[in-house]
């Protein structure tokens, strides 16, 4: 067994931990862009911590998931506002933008010398300006991961941006900041979180420090996700759901991903009105159903098998669960978190062999604990519009 391990170099988690920025970031400039998204005002507490701590800020906001005229657009504030860092504050589109324009800070060229599919391709040459990550809401771990997805509507495609030189100098984690999520971002982004946990827990590059995240992070999120959707302000159900996505962070970026995040990033790119986290929630329980019954048929030594029971029995709290238990437990929370079927954003049965052929080809999809055929693929992406 060969593994490696990558994380920001610091993480601090807790209730009540913000007001460590100050501190925490004067000791990587005087000058910060934040990076927010839709709603600056949000960010008024930080930057008032950070003037206090003798910090300018400069704020730049993310309407909707980052595109790459988004990082192009960030990039050019920073520079013009000299800034020496950057912080993302907010949802997994703001610390993705924050990511890749910290990124482009430091490395010449232009954003698609750098990015997969589209793009060049080449590798980054030089570490980020310093990166500090601030996520508001719990489920998409892009606090701890080292790459930032990108849209491109010309395309119609979803891209990366990817580098462990990327990797944040500071994950600060404080789950007070997801009390107000309404329920609606509870609920896709938690199912994101437990998409996250699960896929890592499956996938063929699993291994023993990403299993003991999963484990723990499974444990949490299905203690407490819906507790969180029906009370946001449960101080200890929001507070598991922050370490559920972190964890899943963790694990992801360290293990891998399957077919739900293989599906994930062709559907987000073709139909961008679909958020991410509902896209993966709509999917998570019928790619479950596919891979178990693929498994059995043409892999049943497999050891991911007895990982589904193993997720199972952490999400039920039965000794005896098996896979079906599981696959019909999640069936069960995406319908009482009132998660969309996928044909509300517009997806239809004529878009299925295209998102199938896209799917294919996506890096999470190579990580799934069986190859899936094509037809299976279809069948599973029929179930879920």
């Amino acid at each position: 067994m060969r593994l490696e391990f990558i994380s920001p170099v610091k993480i601090i988690f807790g209730a009540g931990t913000l007001p460590e920025a100050g501190d925490t970031v004067k000791t990587f400039g005087r000058r910060a862009l934040v990076v927010t998204g839709r709603e600056t005002k949000r960010a008024e507490p930080l930057v008032k911590i950070l003037q206090a701590a003798g910090v300018n800020a400069a704020t730049f906001s993310v309407s909707g998931e980052p595109e790459l005229s988004t990082v192009e657009r960030g990039t050019a504030v920073a520079k013009k506002e000299g800034c020496e860092l950057v912080i993302g504050f907010g949802g997994g589109s703001a610390l993705d933008a924050a990511k890749a324009i910290a990124a482009m800070l430091a490395n010449g060229g232009e954003l698609l010398d750098y990015v997969e599919i589209i793009g060049r391709g080449h590798a980054l040459t030089k570490p980020s300006v310093p990166f500090i990550a601030i996520p508001t809401t719990a489920g998409t771990g892009a606090e701890v991961t080292r790459n930032a997805v990108l849209a491109s509507p010309e395309q119609k495609v979803k891209v990366s941006l990817r580098s462990p030189l990327m990797l944040a100098k500071v994950a600060l984690v404080d789950p007070e900041l997801t009390y107000d999520l309404p329920p609606a971002l509870t609920a896709s982004t938690g199912l994101d979180a437990l998409t996250q946990l699960i896929e890592p827990f499956v996938c063929l590059r699993a291994n023993p420090m990403t299993d003991g995240l999963c484990v723990e992070g499974l444990q949490r999120a299905a203690r407490s996700l819906r507790v969180a959707f029906n009370d946001g302000r449960n101080k200890p159900a929001r507070e598991d759901m922050a370490v559920a996505g972190l964890f899943g962070g963790l694990a992801l970026a360290n293990a891998g991903l399957g077919a739900v995040h293989g599906f994930a990033g062709p559907l987000g790119g073709m139909f961008p009105a679909a958020p991410h986290g509902a896209i993966c929630a709509a999917l998570l329980p019928h790619v479950m159903s596919t891979n178990v019954r693929a498994l059995r048929q043409r892999a049943p030594d497999s050891e991911a098998l007895p990982r589904y029971d193993e997720v199972a029995r952490r999400l039920t709290g039965h000794a005896r669960a098996t896979a079906d238990d599981g696959i019909k437990w999640v069936g069960q929370l995406v319908g009482d978190l009132k998660i969309p079927r996928l044909g509300t954003y517009g997806i239809r049965s004529e878009h299925v062999a295209e998102l199938v052929k896209k799917a294919m080809q996506a890096s999470s999809m190579k990580a799934n604990p069986i190859a899936l055929t094509p037809e299976e693929l279809a069948a599973t992406l029929r179930q879920a519009l």
